[in-house]
């Protein structure tokens, strides 16, 4: 602990030394580098100052005068002053003064100081990727409709793909697109495959693993679209089938369509709400109860939840509404309901780690859900919540 404590002291000091460099920097550009040092600009002083690559320098004072103002009449104002102020305190890295510079950047100047002080308070509490991601919506609020769309004809598209199962249980894909396939594709996996900086702790996944995920999480949400084609009446879905003792156990294995299996625990957080149809197993391989999609979650429900939790109601977490399940606290097969007070919005991510961690979620005085962090996270367990998804403090 005292080893933890003592780098974070040093990371505040190292964090004001560099505000108050780029504090001095700006002042030199200010009365004139080239009368002062005979250097023709200021990155390239810093550059032999702090013997760093000319791109770093120019990183630094690019950085600079975004926070600190001219003195001249014709001189910008500086896009984020209250940025340097907390800065030079050392509560900023410079990472997050640059996402918070990059959000005002594309503001206008009217609103830049409400979004900047609601920028730098969530910044006391989260990384500068959430950051970044509330700036992202208070752009969108300031810009509901974005920009114009391009309607340019798309050329006639070349796609194939192929998908198969191997006789170990793994699904080989592979496929050819064209340009604007690919690109769509690849701007949906690079958007759900972003590292995640959550309460839980880091994100240790490979690329690969990340894109994979990724993959599936993009299955859901197609799965979940409602003009998804019928197929003999039905919605598209999965049966699976276990037994009711590996049910309550979360022990053992169940069937999975035709030929695939899965875990006995996958298949408790699949029938929380999702697109697999539960189907319970007695002893002798009876039916005893066929689960209906959704796990009973009506349509009204649904919306009530999307209402309350806005998005994952994990803490930190961004996924919005159409990205999550529906999870019962008290699970359904140990006699949970289905209504509000004991169902709470969860990314996929989140709510398979919530049925194999220690993070426990309730319902708190408020109606609202808030999770306690295990014990090796934080001894106190203090319960966390999402601000994420709150209503912006301010309106355009």
């Amino acid at each position: 602990m005292a080893l933890a404590d003592r780098i974070s002291t040093l990371l505040t000091v190292v964090r004001s030394a560099e505000a108050e460099i780029g504090a001095l920097l700006a002042e030199i550009e200010c009365r004139g580098v080239m009368e002062l040092f005979g250097y023709r600009s200021v990155a390239r002083l810093f550059e032999h100052l702090a013997d760093v690559p000319k791109s770093a320098a120019e990183t630094v004072v690019k950085r600079a005068r975004s926070l600190h103002p001219g003195h001249h009449l014709d001189s910008p104002p500086a896009v984020a002053p209250a940025t340097a102020a907390a800065a030079a305190e050392g509560r900023l890295s410079n990472p997050m003064i640059d996402t918070i510079v990059g959000a005002l950047t594309q503001i206008p100047p009217e609103h830049r100081e409400d979004a900047e002080q609601h920028l730098l308070t969530f910044a006391d509490e989260a990384g500068h990727k959430q950051v970044a991601a509330l700036g992202a919506r208070i752009i969108a609020h300031l810009d509901p409709d974005g920009p114009e769309p391009d309607t340019t004809e798309p050329a006639i598209p070349n796609r194939e793909l192929s998908l198969r199962r191997k006789r170990t249980g793994i699904w080989e894909l592979h496929g050819r697109f064209d340009d604007e396939t690919g690109s769509r594709a690849s701007t949906l996996l690079d958007a759900l495959a972003e590292r995640r900086t959550t309460d839980e702790g880091g994100d240790h996944r490979s690329p690969q693993e990340r894109y994979g995920d990724a993959f599936s999480d993009a299955i859901d949400l197609a799965l979940n679209a409602p003009t998804l084609p019928m197929q003999a009446g039905e919605r598209a879905h999965v049966m699976v089938a276990l037994h009711l003792n590996d049910l309550k156990s979360a022990v053992g294995q169940a069937t999975l369509g035709d030929t695939g299996t899965i875990t006995a625990a996958e298949a408790r957080i699949h029938a929380c709400d999702s697109m697999i149809i539960p189907a319970v197993l007695g002893e002798k391989n009876e039916p005893l109860n066929l689960g209906r999609l959704r796990r009973l979650i009506s349509a009204g429900l649904r919306r009530a939840l999307y209402l309350r939790d806005r998005g994952c109601a994990f803490p930190g977490c961004h996924r919005p509404p159409r990205h999550c399940q529906g999870h019962h606290i008290r699970h359904w097969a140990e006699g949970g309901p289905t209504d509000l007070d004991n169902l709470v919005l969860m990314c996929a991510h989140h709510h398979r780690l919530l049925h194999r961690s220690g993070w426990e979620v309730r319902i708190a005085t408020d109606g609202l859900p808030e999770f306690l962090p295990p014990a090796f996270l934080d001894k106190r367990r203090k319960p966390r919540r999402n601000n994420l998804h709150q209503p912006l403090p301010f309106a355009a």
